[in-house]
This record gives structure tokens, C-alpha cells and sequence, in this order.
């Protein structure tokens, strides 16, 4: 007897969340119910229900022909930088000052594993950055502000090329979280928060350099 695929709707929402997140569907890709439902094996109803979700958290757009995966807003984006920039230096105090020690080994265990990383996708690299973050966000034990950050980094999705994939971006950012993960197992809360607002603010600038790069290519 073949054993059915059982998945809830919670875990269909957080794999597609998590595959706009990290760039698996680009800008303007359709999301549709009679494909989705097969791909998952449930019918057309809790599927309905996890695209309204991704709808209302802003994952999805609603244009003519349903919907679709949204495109990147300039300055929509620079203002979440400039925002993420104040929370994540934020975050990081106060996960210096609230980790317990199952936050750090987790902490440690993302940044060993990127490390081990042989050329990653450039969607490789925005999933697991993601992940680094959160568990940074994880370990303030503040749930409103886990849950700001995470509504903000909906705002970053079909950004043209992760600032990652940049230069030597990568192993530039692998060297910072590990900078961070030390600052905060000794609880310093101030240098946390200066070391994860310059990293923010790195990535402010390489993001406006690639939109120039990209507006160039109109003129």
C-alpha cells in the first residue's frame, strides 16, 4: 500500500516563503493554484489559503492574470536597508545581552557550515544568510522584534543580484559574522551592535551601487 504524502498548510507556507525568499522564483513568476495543489497533493482549498498568506505578507502581488512573484522597488528597498540597518544593530545587542549558550552553538554551527561552502548559488548564498540572521534575531529572545525583522526582509525579495555574489563579497560577509558571533559570546553589546550596522551598511552600499549599475543599462 503506497503511503500518502501528508503535508498541513503551515509546512507548504513556509517551503514556498522560503523559496521566494531566497530567489528560486524570479520577478513575475506565476503562482497558481491547480499546478501548486498537484505539486503538494492537496486540493485547491488549503492551497488557496497558503497563497492568500503569501498575498498578505506581500510575498505575491495580484496582477490581471493572478498571482505573481513581485519586482524589486528601488526605493522601497533603500529604506528597509536604512531600517534593517537601526534593527539589526539593534538585534545584535541584545542577543549579546540575552543568548543562552544553545543560541551560540547554533550560531556557530550556520557559520561553520557556510564556511564549508564550495562555490555557492547565488540562491544558496541568500538562503543561508537568511538562516544566519535569523538565528541572530533568535537569540534576543524578543519576539516583537523577530518579528519586525522578518516582515522587512519580505521587502528585499527580486533585488537585481544578492549583494553576495559581489566581488568577494561572500567570504567578506562570513568574516564579519564570525566578528559578530564573537563580540556576542562576550556579551558585548556595543561592539555587536557597531559590527552589524557597518555590515548593514556595507550592504546599503553595494545594493545602490548595483541599482546605478542596473539604471545604466536604460540610458
Amino acid at each position: 500500500m503506497t503511503e500518502t504524502r501528508k503535508i498541513d498548510v503551515d509546512s507548504i507556507y513556509a517551503e514556498l516563503r522560503s523559496e521566494i525568499l531566497s530567489g528560486t522564483h524570479p520577478a513575475g513568476a506565476p503562482f497558481k493554484e491547480i499546478p501548486l495543489s498537484k505539486r503538494f497533493g492537496v486540493s485547491r482549498t488549503p492551497m488557496r489559503q497558503v497563497l492568500s498568506r503569501l498575498e498578505q505578507e506581500k510575498l505575491l502581488v495580484r496582477e490581471d492574470r493572478g498571482l505573481k512573484v513581485p519586482a524589486a522597488n528601488p526605493e522601497s528597498v533603500v529604506q528597509v536597508y536604512d531600517l534593517r540597518i537601526q534593527l539589526e544593530g539593534t538585534a545584535a545587542a541584545e542577543a549579546a545581552r540575552a543568548h543562552s549558550l544553545r543560541n551560540l552553538l547554533e550560531l556557530e554551527a550556520l557559520f561553520t557550515r557556510d564556511r564549508s561552502l564550495k562555490d555557492p548559488s547565488n540562491t544558496e548564498m541568500i538562503a543561508t544568510n537568511l538562516e544566519f540572521h535569523a538565528a541572530v534575531w533568535k537569540a534576543t529572545h524578543n519576539s516583537v522584534l523577530v518579528d519586525i525583522l522578518e516582515r522587512l526582509t519580505t521587502h528585499l525579495i527580486q533585488t537585481p543580484k544578492p549583494t553576495l555574489a559581489v566581488s568577494n563579497r561572500w567570504a567578506e560577509s562570513l568574516d564579519e559574522h564570525e566578528a559578530l558571533i564573537r563580540a556576542i559570546e562576550n556579551r558585548d553589546e556595543a561592539l555587536a551592535r557597531q559590527l552589524a550596522e557597518e555590515h548593514m551598511k556595507t550592504a546599503k552600499s553595494i545594493r545602490l551601487k548595483l541599482f546605478r549599475e542596473s539604471a545604466q543599462q536604460y540610458l
